[in-house]
């Protein structure tokens, strides 16, 4: 989800950036909408914030393969701020880990795709399938985080492939995916670990600060 300067095409980093600044454009409004409605919501975001800038830069490293890579957070930011919210901070997040040699500045937009749309999307997809399946808490938030944190790195690979390889896209995307799942699983599995954590206990401690599709199906107060 780091993709440093100088390894997507120009043509790709710009349709990147335009895809990202349309979902923070929606993100924007959302939050001035939200703050309005609740004086608590911009001192949540920037807390969330926080974590998904600490969360997104800390460089684990992995023994068995032998490397480091990054849990995302986006998905629990997700659940607890609203998704198009997590763009936002995921953009910001990734503007200040450039000048921390994690990514680029020509490739926000592709590394916002990854981790602040699909990693996000999907996890709070999971998350709201998950409850309207009558699923508690902690095993939706944690399914999210899991699946958000696999499919932003399949994302990377498949952005990788059509700027790199465009002549064949479909083999090296399977190749550069391969890479990457092997040290992704094992933080895959932390994310999940930890997302069901803060997320359930948000909801028995404070179910009030969670975004509004938290409440569906069994309720929050219960932690299911």
């Amino acid at each position: 989800m780091h993709i440093s300067d100088g390894i997507l095409t120009p043509e790709w980093c710009i349709l990147w950036y335009v895809i990202a600044i349309a979902f923070a454009a929606v993100g924007v409004w959302q939050i001035k909408e939200r703050a309005r409605e609740n004086l608590s919501y911009m001192p949540m975001l920037a807390l969330v914030g926080s974590a998904v800038f600490i969360i997104s830069v800390w460089h684990i490293p992995v023994p068995v393969t032998g490397s480091c890579s990054h849990p995302i957070g986006t998905p629990m930011s997700a659940i607890i701020v609203g998704p198009f919210a997590t763009v936002i901070l995921t953009m910001i997040s990734l503007f200040f880990q450039a000048f921390l040699a994690h990514g680029g500045i020509t490739t926000i937009g592709a590394n916002t795709i990854s981790m602040g749309i699909v990693g996000t999307f999907s996890g709070y997809l999971v998350y709201v399938g998950c409850r309207r399946a009558d699923a508690p808490i902690w095993l939706a938030a944690g399914l999210a985080g899991f699946i958000g944190d696999i499919l932003c790195y399949v994302t990377t690979a498949l952005e990788l492939a059509l700027s790199i390889n465009p002549n064949a896209v479909m083999s090296h995307w399977a190749i550069y995916a391969m890479g990457y799942i092997p040290t992704q699983l094992p933080l895959a599995v932390a994310e999940f670990i930890f997302t069901a954590a803060i997320v359930n206990y948000i909801a028995t401690a404070r179910p009030d600060l969670l975004s509004k599709i938290a409440s569906i199906k069994g309720g929050v107060s219960s932690g299911r």
